[in-house]
């Protein structure tokens, strides 16, 4: 069992839901794993980066700056890829693509670098809080992996799910910051999917991928959660992966225990199958098609 999974059911019941789709035996998910396998090998290429946000984690040479720059580049990760990409260069333009130095280095008179960009919701209002708590972070903790390691070995200590924690420590930082700048940093007592920060812990944490950096290493891959996002849940559905019907928690909860069954010590690899069957969804044989309604 996941520790994430076994903290949610600890601290919050799941409301029921109607059973409208069919979800696959623990036996029947065990057919999918040749199947998803070659998909995750077809889809984790190097060229994958090119076209993806984690190319900014890529783009440089220390771990500080690739940390930072991802966690704009995850949080960030809202709609079409192109142009996530087109936003995130621009604020890390404005950040003189030196993130590390730029956030510890940061005042409230550089905070006109930020006027004019907005992405979605995102405004300058927002990025100056972002930068403002990050840097105290990196004041306070060193670096962002050991603030990331506090909040995991707090969640484990209060039997909470990382997610929580992490929202709760990274506001506590600066209680003063906007309730507005808040909601674009997930939390899992919302019933958030918490998509784009397990996003980023995929990016950083797992290893030997030729894709994803492994830069972190304060939990295990075998930990992380699937990033659900709409595309990955669609396919999960049709293949019987996921009966729950809301993308939130509880669904990343059902996901990612169904993803272990295919592979416990590396459950977040199957990402990339799911991606790349959202992309190519006449690939998927019949057989293994369980809510066709799904692909309708």
């Amino acid at each position: 069992m996941l520790k994430q999974v076994q903290h949610d059911t600890s601290y919050q019941k799941k409301p029921p839901m109607p059973p409208e789709l069919q979800k696959r035996s623990p036996d029947e998910i065990k057919e999918l794993k040749s199947f998803l396998d070659n998909w995750v090998e077809k889809i984790e290429q190097p060229d994958y980066v090119d076209d993806d946000p984690i190319l900014f984690m890529h783009a440089f040479n220390q771990k500080e700056d690739q940390l930072l720059a991802g966690f704009f580049a995850a949080t960030m990760a809202w709609g079409r890829r192109d142009v996530v990409i087109r936003k995130v260069r621009d604020f890390l333009d404005r950040m003189d693509n030196r993130p590390a130095d730029f956030i510890a280095n940061f005042s409230d008179r550089d905070a006109h670098r930020f006027e004019g960009f907005k992405h979605r919701t995102f405004k300058p209002i927002d990025m100056k809080w972002l930068v403002k708590i990050l840097q105290t972070i990196l004041r306070d903790y060193n670096s962002f992996e050991n603030f990331w390691a506090y909040c995991y070995q707090k969640a484990n200590e209060n039997n909470r799910p990382l997610m929580s924690v992490f929202h709760e420590q990274f506001f506590a930082q600066h209680p003063e910051a906007p309730q507005r700048t808040r909601k674009h940093v997930s939390n899992a007592d919302k019933k958030s999917s918490c998509k784009r920060l397990y996003l980023f812990l995929r990016w950083a944490v797992r290893d030997k991928s030729p894709v994803d950096l492994g830069l972190m290493n304060f939990l295990p891959q075998s930990e992380l959660m699937i990033p659900l996002d709409v595309h990955v849940a669609r396919q999960a559905r049709a293949l019987g992966l996921l009966s729950r019907t809301y993308n939130d928690w509880w669904a990343v909860q059902e996901l990612t225990e169904a993803l272990q069954l295919l592979d416990p010590q590396d459950p977040a690899k199957y990402d990339y199958a799911l991606f790349g069957l959202g992309v190519n969804q006449k690939k998927i044989p019949e057989e293994f098609i369980k809510n066709p309604v799904m692909l309708d």
